[in-house]
């Protein structure tokens, strides 16, 4: 991949990002400040954006979102390693979840 490949799927992933946050965000606020991983004031900051705004954050080259958990056991519970397909894989899920929701609880 060239530099400016990399860039535009920079730009596109932050565009898809910021329209995926406000769309959440006005749906359920909630839920969106859980599963976006951010604080109210980020969330009222990110609703009032116009296009053109958007726009002009998602150029930046920078990637707006990031990978939340760098926790080993959250991974290995949601690509179910050394786990056969079947009831175990739905419960490490859900365990992969509720890790995650408690990391969310613990930076709020």
């Amino acid at each position: 991949m060239t530099q400016d490949q990399i860039l535009s799927e920079i730009r596109e992933a932050n565009l898809n990002y910021l329209i995926l946050a406000q769309n959440l965000i006005r749906a359920d606020r909630e839920q969106a400040l859980f599963r976006l991983g951010i604080t109210e004031a980020t969330a009222e900051i990110l609703v009032l954006l116009s296009p053109s705004q958007m726009m002009k954050i998602a150029n930046t080259g920078t990637l707006l979102c990031c990978i939340r958990s760098g926790d080993e056991l959250v991974w290995s519970l949601l690509t179910n390693q050394g786990k056969a397909a079947n009831t175990a894989e739905g419960m490490s899920r859900l365990h992969a979840s509720i890790v995650m929701a408690s990391r969310h609880q613990e930076a709020a």
